[in-house]
């Protein structure tokens, strides 16, 4: 008779998996509400740039606009000094660009960088 070979994962094995596996996970709990706070300000200057599809409106009215649209969202991350409004052919060019950083193990953190630009206007 032939003997059969164990099958299936040592302790040590199981255990650095597990490790491995958890720093993925907890990578992810950091990084998630970051993308989710993106999405929201994306949101935000999507939701001017609707408001203001085929019109001609100021500068401080989009940036009105954009300040109650943050302030709605609950947005703190940025503020309206963070985005930058240019005229443009036809309406404004409304961009961000900022950087967020969030601890994860010891001294060790992830950078993550942004950046959109919308066209307010006609």
């Amino acid at each position: 008779m032939m003997r059969q070979r164990q099958k299936g994962m040592t302790l040590i094995g199981f255990l650095l998996t597990a490790i491995i596996a958890g720093a993925i996970v907890f990578a992810g709990l950091r990084l998630v509400p970051i993308y989710l706070e993106y999405m929201k300000i994306e949101s935000v200057m999507n939701g001017a740039r609707d408001e203001f599809n085929g019109q001609s409106p100021s500068a401080p009215v989009v940036r009105a606009s954009i300040e109650k649209r943050l302030d709605i969202e609950g947005v703190t991350v940025v503020g309206i000094k963070d985005f930058k409004i240019r005229k443009a052919e036809g309406g404004y060019d409304v961009s961000i660009e900022y950087e967020h950083t969030a601890p994860y193990i010891a001294n060790v953190s992830f950078q993550v960088d942004f950046s959109k630009n919308v066209h307010v206007g006609r």
